[in-house]
């Protein structure tokens, strides 16, 4: 038996690191938007603040919509949106604007050519630099938590959003203040409209190849190396059309991204057959402990069949239904990638027992609490799945 509550391998519990951190990611936030109300009027910086934020629920809301299978841990993923929030902008915003008097002091360009060369060449690399690290962090620290390409693209969006947001109040600032309520609706357009994903799909290149790092050994530097360059290139190649193209540069950008965005969405689809894959492989092992049967593995091996059983669940048994359903799926699923990472040798085998036993023991308590309608008692004992649990499902 377990020494604590088994619950500890799914419940997300807030470490003393990860206040610490908040701490600082949102002190480094306070900086970087009283930059911003120095550089303007208080009620344009509230007006600005707004609108970057009106966007965040429903890009938040498209981005975990991703991370359904096997969701991330909520203290990971509020982290790394902070940190883009707040350390990621607030140090590159200071690098640019070194960089940019470096080439308007220095190498002596107008202030227009200035700004073309800084967002071009030296803002891509600065940017998806202090983005990188928290990615880096987590293969450092969470290592067990990248499963596959789509933890790192959810990490590497949640990152790309918090820049976003905190960059956009700085340029929705400056356009109202320069060019005011019109030069304002063109930039609210352009950013928070036809581009608010830009900086999670650059920043989706590092996270893949981070995630794939995270699964192997001796390519790990290559692949951090590829994918970061091109995050940089991703980025350099939109500025460079913003800047320098005109209206045609800007179709070609808009392009290249959905092209981006199209194959990432693909790479998703296909790392959630792998995790079925590995559910349908890894779970009939454990078919002997009345744990799991063949209609659990068949509810388990797809999104329509999970909702199906959610909802069956919440229909005979209220909230707490629901709830023992869910952790059952989770717990389910977390076991099969368990198998995973033991079989690539990414924890130990006391970590791969403690972490079984514990997912077993989740998976169990689950079960106890799923609803059995009086009428399907006699059925539901012999083995067979309810009406409605997995429709479809061997009997």
């Amino acid at each position: 038996m377990a020494s604590r509550d088994p619950r500890w391998v799914l419940k997300d519990r807030p470490s003393t690191t990860l206040i610490i951190g908040l701490v600082l990611t949102g002190i480094c936030a306070l900086i970087s938007f009283s930059f911003d109300i120095f550089n303007g009027e208080p009620v344009q910086f509230f007006i600005a603040l707004a609108l970057a934020l009106a966007p965040v629920p429903l890009l938040l809301a498209a981005v975990l919509a991703l991370d359904r299978m096997e969701p991330e841990p909520r203290s990971n993923l509020i982290f790394a949106f902070a940190w883009g929030a707040g350390v990621a902008v607030l140090v590159a915003g200071v690098i640019n604007s070194l960089n940019l008097h470096y080439f308007m002091d220095t190498v002596k360009l107008s202030q227009d050519s200035a700004r073309n060369v800084a967002a071009t060449f030296g803002a891509p690399v600065v940017e998806e630099t202090m983005k990188g690290l928290v990615l880096l962090g987590l293969l450092r620290f969470r290592r067990a938590e990248l499963d596959g390409p789509t933890d790192g693209i959810i990490y590497a969006s949640m990152v790309g959003l918090g820049f976003a947001m905190s960059e956009n109040v700085s340029y929705y600032l400056a356009a109202l203040s320069t060019s005011g309520v019109k030069g304002l609706a063109v930039t609210v357009v352009l950013r928070g409209i036809l581009s608010p994903l830009a900086h999670p799909l650059f920043s989706s290149m590092i996270g893949v190849a981070v995630a794939y790092a995270a699964q192997r050994g001796s390519e790990r530097v290559f692949l951090i190396l590829a994918g970061w360059s091109g995050a940089m290139i991703l980025h350099g190649l939109w500025n460079g059309l913003a800047s320098y193209g005109g209206f045609p540069g800007l179709v070609v950008a808009y392009l290249t991204l959905l092209v981006v965005l199209v194959v990432l969405i693909g790479v998703v689809f296909r790392d959630r057959r792998r995790i079925v894959a590995l559910i349908q492989r890894y779970l009939p092992a454990y078919e002997p402990t009345k744990l799991v049967n063949e209609a659990d593995i068949f509810m388990l091996s797809a999104f329509s069949r999970r909702r199906q059983a959610r909802q069956w669940a919440k229909a005979y048994g209220g909230k707490r239904g629901l709830r023992a359903m869910a952790d059952y799926q989770l717990a389910a699923t977390e076991l099969g990638l368990l198998h995973e990472r033991a079989a690539r040798h990414m924890v130990d085998e006391q970590t791969f027992h403690e972490e079984q036993r514990a997912l077993l023991e989740c998976m169990s308590t689950a079960r106890g609490q799923f609803p059995v309608p009086s009428a399907h008692a006699r059925s539901v004992a012999g083995g067979t799945p309810p009406p409605g649990y997995a429709p479809g499902a061997p009997g």
